[in-house]
């Protein structure tokens, strides 16, 4: 089962290292990690989503509560956090397929932040399922690179 655990930290050196420390040291995979700052410049949040059934989530979380400059840790179930993605992606363009591109790329919401010769460089956020559905409509132009921040999420209440 997938978790999205949420880890506010002390901003201090080390840190991300030994939460990055205690999944590998246990076996536990991270799929995602992203870390920044919070509005409290002392302070720094930790988006991880790793896979794990109840009782290992449980683990990882008395683990993570355990760690020096840990401050607070919570693991959002479904409908529980807001999450985001944000990709950059370069798809292969030629003068028929540009305006194809643009326009998927309009439905989506997403916005073209780079135009060369032979590709458009498209950022797009959201849910992972969105990013997904247009990365899957972009496979077909050919993409030449992607990166990807990882998810991001915050509680709803």
């Amino acid at each position: 089962m997938r978790h999205t655990i949420s880890v506010l930290v002390e901003n201090k050196f080390g840190v991300l290292t030994r939460v990055a420390g205690l999944f590998s040291g246990r076996g536990y995979n991270i799929d995602t990690l992203n870390v920044g700052p919070t509005h409290d410049s002392k302070l720094s949040r930790m988006t991880i989503v790793t896979h794990g059934d109840e009782a290992t989530v449980e683990q990882i979380i008395k683990q993570l509560n355990k760690l020096p400059n840990v401050i607070k840790v919570q693991d959002f179930g479904a409908g529980e956090s807001v999450d985001r993605e944000l990709v950059l992606v370069k798809v292969t363009v030629d003068s028929k397929s540009r305006a194809e591109v643009m326009q998927i790329t309009d439905i989506f919401r997403a916005k073209i932040v780079d135009v060369q010769p032979k590709s458009l460089t498209v950022e797009i956020t959201g849910s992972e399922s969105k990013v997904e559905k247009f990365l899957d409509l972009m496979n077909s132009f050919g993409v030449q690179e992607i990166t990807r921040t990882g998810q991001v999420a915050l509680p709803r209440k």
